[in-house]
């Protein structure tokens, strides 16, 4: 009986280890996802660390300076919709973060403490903005009220769409997406480095798409999961799943600091940052104007793009831009 076992265990074993085997994926090489994914508008600049920025510089060329920031695991193209609506008004720059999109960074690469606030500065500043409103979605909305209190000087504006910050308690047994159940066990985590993550993404692209999940296409999924198989972006973004401090998190004493015009953005159906974090970030912010959207869900700037480029451009047209008699 227990030679038996043994044997079953073995055949077990063999099959997983096959499986696994059978799912990895190697990396995709740069040129490739450029290739693809690049568009006339990408550009490409060095900074000192040796990171090279994919960035876009569209809209009007001597408009009033919006930065956009994406959030954890997209890219920048998700202010796309925005940029069509806004672009005729305003100059607006996105760029992809270390271990995003089409943004290479040297092998080896570890994000400091300040990382991807340190990006955003050392890529504005290379382009010469010395002034901007500052955009970010979900992580990108860390960077951005992050960004507020590093560099107050530098802000005209600061823009947080469903941010990201907050030490939110969960409902139990609500532990999130699946993906990010995996993300945040170290196990999970190196089990899945090389792994084809097609269907978890999917899962996770339609959470964040949620009430309207359908957005969430083909396309849209083999592009998150082809740019996440770019060299050394899985070690950076599993990197960031292991390295959250909570001395980093949003507090309403950190966020009394933050003096720019702020317009905070969310939906109801957010199922990765609950729509109580809009709340709370209106509440901690002096000024700050909060807008919440029915049935919508994580990304508004692309479910409701008329919409909420209509109320972002009120917004800063109201208290940012503001017309002198």
């Amino acid at each position: 009986m227990g030679k038996v076992l043994v044997a079953l265990l073995v055949v077990v074993a063999v099959v997983l280890v096959g499986g696994w085997l059978s799912l990895r994926r190697p990396a995709i090489p740069y040129e490739t996802l450029e290739a693809k994914y690049a568009t006339p508008a990408s550009q490409y600049l060095t900074l000192k660390d040796g990171v090279r920025v994919h960035y876009r510089d569209q809209g009007r060329r001597d408009g009033p300076v919006l930065v956009m920031v994406h959030g954890f695991s997209a890219n920048l193209e998700t202010w796309e919709p925005w940029v069509k609506r806004l672009g005729a008004e305003y100059r607006i720059i996105s760029l992809d973060l270390p271990g995003h999109g089409l943004t290479r960074a040297p092998e080896g690469y570890t994000l400091k403490r300040t990382g991807f606030v340190d990006i955003v500065d050392e890529t504005v500043s290379k382009l010469g903005v010395e002034k901007f409103v500052l955009i970010g979605n979900s992580m990108g909305g860390g960077v951005t009220w992050a960004y507020a209190l590093a560099h107050p000087d530098k802000l005209q504006g600061a823009v947080l769409v469903n941010a990201a910050g907050w030490l939110e308690p969960r409902e139990e047994g609500d532990e999130g997406p699946f993906i990010f159940k995996v993300l945040r066990n170290p196990v999970g985590r190196a089990i899945v480095k090389d792994l084809d993550v097609s269907a978890m993404t999917r899962a996770g692209l339609r959470d964040a798409f949620e009430p309207t999940p359908d957005m969430a296409d083909d396309a849209m999924v083999a592009r998150y999961v082809e740019m996440a198989r770019a060299p050394g972006h899985k070690d950076i973004i599993l990197g960031l799943m292991g390295s959250f401090d909570p001395k980093d998190a949003a507090t309403k004493e950190k966020l009394a600091a933050i003096a720019v015009p702020t317009l905070v953005l969310h939906g109801t159906d957010d199922r990765l940052i609950p729509v109580s974090a809009a709340g709370r970030f209106g509440e901690a912010i002096p000024g700050s104007t909060v807008i919440i959207y029915d049935k919508v869900g994580h990304v508004p700037m692309e479910q409701i793009a008329d919409r909420s480029a209509a109320d972002l451009d009120g917004w800063l047209k109201a208290k940012v831009f503001v017309a002198k008699p």
